[in-house]
């Protein structure tokens, strides 16, 4: 089972564009967590350029327990030059849960098979670099209660030893939510003893995936 995997960072659309033998092609790539955002995204810029000839596409998104969902689509471009291109060079970047589109405006001289493919991997080629990434990974958490008057310090000790700060809650104490990597319980056990003299304990939270 996948446990950590990178995907694009934040809610935003990343774009390229360049120009061969006077055909157009502008690609954009977005944060898909789902087919059905994928498939909107797809429609969204199928609407934004009616007037383009071809809107190609490929994602690729996670599934928990099983192999992520891979899908590509030609439209209207010869079989296999467009879509399966994009999605080798998806599959090449590491990275899931994304969607690019490339749309092209035919500039009146014909590419060949060839030059679609070498038109649309390069597409997908030059944008992908520009695309902000960051880790998803299974963590297990824990939670921890502190007294406010030692929260501060004590927060700023574990996030400099590399544990993740999942969740904070205030009450009459501060309730931590933290999270390390799976197997890292008895290392963090050891941290917090050594930092609090024995007095905070971690207690179990199940497990989360976490982003960073």
């Amino acid at each position: 089972m996948l446990t950590t995997y990178q995907l694009p960072a934040a809610e935003r659309t990343w774009t390229h564009e360049w120009e061969v033998k006077r055909s157009r092609f502008l690609s954009f790539a977005r944060r898909t967590p789902t087919e059905e955002a994928a498939r909107e995204f797809i429609h969204e810029i199928r609407a934004r350029y009616p007037d383009a000839r071809h809107h190609c596409s490929a994602y690729l998104i996670h599934v928990e327990g099983s192999n992520p969902v891979e899908r590509s689509s030609d439209d209207g471009e010869p079989s296999g030059t467009a879509g399966k291109p994009m999605l080798d060079m998806l599959k090449g970047s590491q990275l899931l849960d994304v969607t690019v589109v490339v749309v092209r405006w035919f500039g009146g001289v014909k590419l060949g098979a060839g030059g679609l493919v070498h038109a649309y991997s390069r597409s997908v080629g030059d944008l992908l670099p520009q695309v902000g990434r960051v880790t998803r990974a299974i963590r297990e958490l824990y939670r921890i209660e502190v007294p406010h008057a030692d929260a501060g310090r004590l927060e700023a000790e574990l996030r400099a030893r590399g544990v993740s700060v999942a969740g904070t809650d205030y009450g009459s104490a501060v309730t931590y939510t933290l999270a390390v990597e799976p197997g890292g319980g008895g290392e963090l056990e050891s941290t917090l003893a050594a930092l609090t003299s024995g007095a905070v304990e971690p207690s179990e939270a199940g497990t989360s995936w976490v982003e960073y």
